[in-house]
């Protein structure tokens, strides 16, 4: 059975963006960079919210000649995958192989994992949000990035408690420390 992750590159604090709304702190460097590529390898569907999913859509059409390798493997990576978009506003995708979808729906989400070849990521704090409160998130994967931004959008939902596992950890030359964890069914 495929797996739902979900991960963000995060503040210390646990927030993916800062008060103003940006996260240029997060941009991952080329050690980062390739090493996220190899998190996101086993994924075959993106599961976003409308916010997230339009930050992401410029890697459809970005030209990535002459950037570090890292840039290009992570575009070929993200073009390939499943994406579902999860709004009751957005019109129509701008990438390919995209569908909208209006409401979240965990049995659907579970029986996407039931039958999926490849693990599932879900992007956006806030529809994780709505992933963990239906607990179908199997895996959380962090990258905290070496600042305190103070406010912002958080990266965990408020008001859940979900007991993890450590699975991983690695440290990078930045200061980016890398967390893997499993979720853990509360008895």
């Amino acid at each position: 059975m495929a797996r739902l992750i979900y991960s963000a590159i995060t503040s210390l604090d646990g927030f993916i963006e800062d008060e103003a709304g940006n996260f240029d702190w997060a941009a991952p460097d080329d050690e980062v960079h390739a090493f996220v590529n190899d998190v996101i390898g086993p994924i075959g569907t993106h599961l976003y919210g409308r916010r997230m999913y339009e930050t992401m859509a410029p890697w459809e059409t970005m030209d990535t000649a002459g950037r570090p390798a890292a840039t290009q493997e992570f575009a070929e990576r993200w073009r390939a995958a499943e994406k579902v978009v999860y709004s009751r506003t957005l019109e129509a995708v701008s990438t390919a192989r995209t569908r909208i979808e209006r409401e979240f729906d965990p049995d659907t989400v579970r029986r996407s994992k039931e039958s999926a070849g490849r693990d599932l990521l879900v992007g956006g704090a806030e529809l994780a949000g709505h992933a963990f409160a239906a607990g179908v998130v199997d895996e959380v994967h962090l990258f905290l990035n070496p600042i305190v931004v103070g406010r912002g959008k958080r990266s965990l939902p408020e008001n859940a408690r979900v007991p993890l596992e450590l699975l991983d950890e690695r440290r990078f030359a930045g200061g980016v420390v890398y967390l893997r964890y499993r979720t853990q069914v509360v008895p």
